[in-house]
């Protein structure tokens, strides 16, 4: 592989890592629970994670750019979702949905269940739950998923 391909590999499996580990951190470690569309722009990051980290086990280079190729895809969708979704945010546009919420209901009675239905966080899509600089957890991922694909795609061209 070339020094470029490296690089985009390389880029291919931190960034979306590290953007799943700042996502998870800040929910279970800070206490943001996702919404609905939070959960969507984490989907593509899991898969880009899976492609790119194949690609240090897949002899064949032509299959390995392919998959390089293919994870910065995905990671770009992710990127595209978080827009989206810091747009409903900002209020910009209407959203697909308005709330979800997050509740365990494992190993518990029905009425344990509806208790906690009612007890638990309910969490808009429509309204950042935090932001820095004016920027939300989803305009993050759409700036660093998208700088990141397009970023991949370069180093990808110059080696062809």
């Amino acid at each position: 592989m070339t020094k470029n391909e490296e690089i985009a590999r390389s880029i291919a499996l931190v960034l979306p890592l590290l953007l799943l580990l700042g996502a998870l951190g800040s929910q279970f470690l800070g206490g943001l629970y996702p919404c609905e569309m939070c959960h969507w722009q984490r989907w593509p990051h899991y898969s880009a994670v899976l492609l790119a980290a194949a690609t240090f086990v897949v002899p064949q280079r032509s299959l390995r750019a392919s998959l390089v190729l293919v994870a910065a895809l995905l990671i770009g969708i992710s990127g595209a979702i978080g827009l989206f979704h810091a747009g409903v945010e900002y209020h910009w546009w209407n959203g697909i949905t308005a709330c979800t919420t997050t509740v365990s209901m494992a190993g518990t009675t029905p009425a344990e269940r509806l208790a906690a239905i009612m007890n638990a966080p309910m969490v808009r899509c429509d309204s950042a739950q935090w932001s820095l600089a004016g920027i939300s957890l989803a305009g993050f991922n759409a700036i660093f998923s998208l700088g990141g694909a397009i970023t991949i795609f370069v180093l990808m061209r110059k080696t062809r």
